[in-house]
């Protein structure tokens, strides 16, 4: 299967630059992959298409504002975007890299410093003269690259579900952006279960798949944990023949990355780098909320190996006409 098999052309003026006002008033489109129905709903409708008995399952990362903006000696502009902020030894895309020297020092927008090392696996080794919380005090939010805008004050909340809770995302889990926490109260009074996971999304998230044959994309790694609290919501579920739904791709891979064949989940923190595309045999997601994605990334492979490609097509060929809201500030799609 081909990189090109999933592109598809999407009029820019689709792609959302800001979020609404009210976070579930988003629009919905559910898909039923079994009848090949597409249905088009407001988000808050979403209480309708989950019964009690089902867990609901969220990803609580919390988004880290790892963008920092500073000037060389030279006066001119440098960008520094943190990769990993639950780590020791920081490294971070540095722009423009190829004219910051190793061991230049750059003088942050907050007068904190940064040192700027050499080359590594993914950009460069970074070290700052304060502690990092000090600095990201005044760091900005990760818009992702598609976003044309400089970040505002109101994105440190908007890029952020009402639920975050552990730090070290450097990306929003997009798909949890939609619920409020009346929304979730008003599930949980309906007697379904809500279960929390936590995988720090990364900037891999946004990393194009560059083989021709997809089997020969390396996805990065991410760091997740599932606590017993959760696995015992989950499994309890699966044992009474309820429905499993995933908020998002990544709470998807984390309950694929520890699910087991017999179909039960089991407490784990460690990395996944699982690579989900069509072909893929789920053995925990029964249902998924999810947003529309990228041509050709992983989380469009991963959402057309849910519903059936051609199907998942035909829906965003649907929300195009549409004129659906795309990627991270747009609309939702629950796939059932």
């Amino acid at each position: 299967m081909k990189r090109t098999d999933f592109n598809y052309d999407l009029p820019k003026e689709l792609i959302a630059q800001d979020p609404l006002t009210e976070r579930d008033s988003s629009r919905l489109m559910v898909l039923d992959k079994s009848r090949h129905t597409i249905k088009h709903k407001i988000f808050r409708d979403i209480v309708d298409h989950i019964e009690p008995g089902d867990c609901l399952v969220l990803n609580n990362t919390k988004v880290v504002p790892v963008r920092l903006f500073g000037r060389r000696k030279t006066g001119a502009k440098v960008e520094i975007f943190i990769l990993n902020p639950g780590e020791e030894k920081l490294k971070a895309l540095v722009r423009p890299s190829k004219r910051v020297k190793v061991g230049e020092t750059v003088d942050l927008e907050n007068g904190m410093k940064v040192t700027v090392g050499g080359i590594c696996e993914q950009g460069r080794i970074i070290e700052f003269d304060q502690t990092l919380k000090e600095v990201l005090s005044a760091g900005h939010m990760p818009l992702p690259p598609y976003i044309s805008r400089e970040d505002r004050p109101g994105d440190k909340e908007t890029y952020q579900t009402v639920y975050a809770l552990k730090e070290g995302a450097t990306a929003a889990p997009t798909a949890g952006l939609h619920f409020t926490e009346e929304l979730i109260l008003e599930l949980k009074s309906k007697g379904v279960e809500i279960a929390y996971v936590t995988l720090h999304t990364n900037y891999g998230t946004f990393a194009p798949v560059k083989s021709d044959e997809i089997i020969d994309h390396k996805m990065h790694y991410e760091e997740y944990e599932i606590e017993q609290s959760a696995v015992e919501k989950i499994n309890r579920a699966k044992a009474a023949n309820k429905n499993i739904i995933s908020v998002g791709t990544t709470s998807t891979r984390v309950l694929e990355s520890v699910g087991t064949a017999d179909r039960k989940v089991r407490t784990a923190k460690d990395r996944t780098n699982l690579f989900i595309y069509p072909g893929y045999k789920f053995k925990i997601v029964d249902k998924m909320i999810t947003n529309f994605h990228l041509p050709e990334s992983t989380l469009l492979m991963l959402v057309s190996a849910f519903a059936g490609k051609d199907f998942m097509f035909d829906a965003y060929n649907k929300a195009i006409e549409e004129k659906y809201r795309f990627f991270s500030y747009g609309d939702a799609m629950l796939i059932e």
